[in-house]
């Protein structure tokens, strides 16, 4: 599974290298980025969620790939399938996801990422529907949700239980897709 890659026009989703530690770093520590995200993260956090990824990958055969773009190497974020959080209206389902570094933003990276990654979901998995969850003042992961074709399920919304009860990015709203006919 180490060796999983998913290629698109543009971009290559793959299993995650030592090498992305400091690219993924560097995304994870810009405010811009993290602005809907939770707290910068120091390069041991991001270390650690690349080896959750992977132990995900070796288990399911899918997790948040790193991004890749083929023209140049650049490692551009993350995007892909996993297993949807526990204590989640996800848990037990399907989770699509992303984060690109603010530089990759506007370019149309996020959505060929996820469409490949629905598109791998619905040829692999069988499972019926893909899930996505963000905050609601997060209105660029909203509008690609609704790009891809995806619902809103306001009968889901929640408050996150990773997140601490004054944290304004605690409520977070739900969306999905319908495999294709």
């Amino acid at each position: 599974m180490a060796d999983f890659a998913l290629p698109t026009e543009r971009l290559m989703l793959r299993g995650w290298r030592e090498a992305d530690i400091a690219p993924l770093h560097a995304i994870c520590t810009d405010p811009a980025v993290m602005t809907y995200l939770g707290p910068l993260q120091t390069r041991d956090e991001v270390a650690g969620s690349i080896t959750r990824q992977n132990d995900v990958l070796a288990r399911h055969g899918h997790c948040f790939w790193a991004i890749e773009r083929r023209a140049d190497g650049a490692m551009l974020g993350f995007c892909g399938i996993k297993p949807g959080p526990a204590g989640t209206p996800l848990d037990g389902r399907l989770e699509i996801g992303w984060r690109l570094g603010a530089g990759a933003w506007g370019q149309g990276y996020a959505r060929e990422a996820a469409q490949a990654s629905l598109d791998w979901a619905f040829a692999n998995l069988a499972d019926p529907r893909v899930w996505a969850m963000t905050v609601l003042a997060n209105e660029r992961s909203r509008g690609l949700m609704t790009r891809l074709g995806m619902a809103r399920h306001a009968d889901l919304d929640f408050d996150h239980p990773a997140l601490p009860a004054d944290s304004p990015l605690r409520p977070h709203i739900v969306y999905s897709i319908a495999r294709p006919a």
